[in-house]
């Protein structure tokens, strides 16, 4: 008998941070904000809604009553701006799951996303959304079993908070951490726990290290980190692939490029985010139990 081994997808619908940056310079890689879509056991699981949010929903709409889970890694409006325009949720026969940290003035996820839909930001509120939506706050430590999915969070240095999470499921493990911003001289071991072993790791390099030091503008304290940080992450924990994420809306695609070829010669797992990229984890079959039969 040929056992198989199920499959872990993971799709990139935005990988830009910031602020959208459409254009003729970022076709290859993208211009919309952040939202990355996981499919396994079942479960769907939608992490961020940047403007990608909205593509995503634009392909749901194609099928059936849906059920997902979404989780905001924090609410800065490139990370939830493509919610009001995600479009499953006007449908009544849809349900999504929806979680989110306690913000520091102790807001809920729910009225973090209420707020940007409130009159003069946007003309339709959160109550116009007609599917069954349930909200869940979290806090840093928090661990979710969903049936075969495990999903573990963790505190990540960002201004006014972020959270990261670590999903496990049938042996594989993918770590989504951004926003986060490395610490002068030594590693996030909040981080590093948080990917130890990790199959992938998508990680916050909306900089390079001469970026982020840079003199005159230094990028010190804006919650972002670098890819060379995101390999020194990634060799600690012993991830066995770098997804470098959150790009920085300067940076082009050639720019892009240059950073996706230096980052693979410092570590071969290592590539560049881009939209409509799937990575799909799945071991070969196995074969168990095999007899052979004489006529």
């Amino acid at each position: 008998m040929v056992k198989g081994h199920e499959t872990f997808k993971i799709r990139f619908w935005g990988v830009r941070g910031s602020i959208p940056s459409p254009g003729q310079d970022t076709i290859r890689y993208g211009g919309n904000t952040p939202c990355v879509e996981m499919q396994v056991n079942g479960e769907r699981l939608i992490f961020d809604g940047g403007t990608g949010l909205r593509c995503l929903g634009k392909q749901m709409m194609t099928e059936g009553p849906l059920q997902a889970r979404i989780f905001f890694s924090h609410y800065h409006w490139d990370h939830v701006q493509g919610f009001p325009f995600f479009e499953p949720a006007f449908t009544p026969q849809n349900r999504f799951h929806i979680y989110g940290a306690v913000a520091l003035d102790g807001s809920t996820v729910e009225q973090r996303l209420g707020m940007q839909m409130l009159h003069p930001n946007f003309p339709v509120s959160l109550q116009i959304m007609a599917s069954n939506l349930s909200f869940h706050d979290l806090l840093p430590g928090d661990v979710l079993e969903l049936d075969s999915v495990a999903i573990e969070t963790a505190l990540l240095n960002h201004p006014g908070k972020a959270l990261g999470y670590r999903v496990t499921a049938n042996g594989y493990t993918v770590v989504y951490a951004t926003d986060t911003e490395h610490f002068a001289g030594r590693l996030d071991e909040n981080l590093v726990y948080l990917a130890r072993q990790a199959d992938v790791l998508i990680y916050d390099a909306t900089y390079t290290d001469d970026e982020y030091n840079d003199p005159v503008m230094s990028k010190k304290g804006w919650g972002h980190s670098t890819w060379q940080e995101a390999i020194k992450v990634a060799e600690a924990a012993g991830v066995k692939k770098l997804v470098i994420f959150h790009h920085d809306p300067s940076h082009d695609d050639d720019f892009l490029d240059d950073v996706a070829a230096a980052a693979r010669e410092h570590f071969g797992g290592a590539v560049i985010a881009k939209e409509g990229m799937e990575i799909v984890l799945k071991r070969a079959p196995v074969v168990v139990n095999c007899t052979s039969v004489s006529s």
